[in-house]
This record gives C-alpha cells, structure tokens and sequence, in this order.
C-alpha cells in the first residue's frame, strides 16, 4: 500500500490537540506501520498594538485543517476519522483524496519550507517604497498586480492600488502578501 498525505478536517482551534490526539491514538491502537506523521502549519505573527506595544503569538496557516501522511486501509481511517475534534476527511463522497506531489509541495512553500511547525515571524519592517510595482501573492487577491500608495511598517501591511474589472481599487494587505514585481 502507497504513502499518501491526506487533509483531516477538524474543528478550529482544535488543530493541535486532534494531532497530539492522533499520535497517541496511533501509538495505543499500534498503527505506526500505516500512519507516518502528521502537521500542523503555524507561524509566529508579531501584531504591533495601539502604542506600539508588539505582541507575539502562534497563527495557524491553514485554519480547521490537519495533514495526516498514512496508508488508508479500513483499520487506520477508522482510528483517524473517529478522533475527537476530526470532523472528515478532504475528499469526495465522504471518501478521503490524497493529495498530490504539487498540492503538498505548494502547501509546503506556503509556510516557507517543510517545518510543518512555526514558520518565520510575519515582517514588520520592510523595504516597499511608495510608488513601488508589486505582485500579491496570496489571499483573494493573489496574482493581481499594482502600485504602493503608502506603506505602514509597523503595523505590517501596505496600501496598494490595483486594477480590478478596469478600475484603480485602493485595498489594504499585509506585507508577507506582496512582492515586487
């Protein structure tokens, strides 16, 4: 049976303790030859608060969601997908989908490597000028290019005015969601 990696869907918030469950349901129902390892993909976010006061804490990249690597036979998704806080697996007709070599490669380039824990702090200090060509690179707006109209390091996002259906739209990103162009 082959390798895969698969998306649990769980409760939000509840991430970690389903994959600290997860372990030790594996470990207790001796299923280490069928379930490899799981993920989590947090990173450390510095928020810079009214009077400048910086507050440090854990952000997980992708909210509700677990990345379970594992051979899905009938024994070992039943241990997984009655996990307290597991609410499914990604997939079709209740069915799990592995994900492919490209799907988990770019899940893996989105949290800056294969850490599969804390990333690099967000930025919040930067080199963005005003009047700066740059591309977003993640969220609603990913692939849109545009200009710089002010930037505010300290609070880690910048102004941007992009052109969407034909007309200059002023939005507001963070910086980790641009770069130049």
């Amino acid at each position: 049976m082959a390798k895969h990696w698969y998306i649990i869907h769980t409760y939000s918030g509840y991430e970690k303790r389903v994959q600290d469950e997860i372990k030790r349901r594996i470990e207790s129902f001796g299923l280490q030859d069928h379930v490899f390892d799981t993920k989590v993909f947090s990173e450390e976010v510095t928020e810079v608060k009214e009077g400048g006061k910086q507050i440090t804490r854990e952000h997980n990249i992708y909210p509700g969601y677990v990345l379970v690597r594992m051979e899905v036979d009938d024994n070992s998704w039943s241990v997984v997908r009655n996990t307290p806080g597991v609410t499914g697996f990604v997939g079709i007709d209740g069915k799990p989908a592995p994900l492919t070599r490209a799907q988990f490669d770019k899940m893996m380039r989105r949290v800056g490597g294969a850490t599969g824990g804390k990333g690099k702090p967000k930025r919040t200090e930067t080199d963005f000028k005003e009047g700066q060509s740059i591309r977003v690179v993640s969220g609603p707006l990913a692939d849109f290019d545009g200009t710089i109209t002010e930037v505010a390091p300290e609070s880690g996002k910048v102004k941007v005015s992009l052109t969407i259906f034909g007309r200059e739209t002023p939005v507001e990103l963070n910086l980790d969601q641009i770069v130049s162009a």
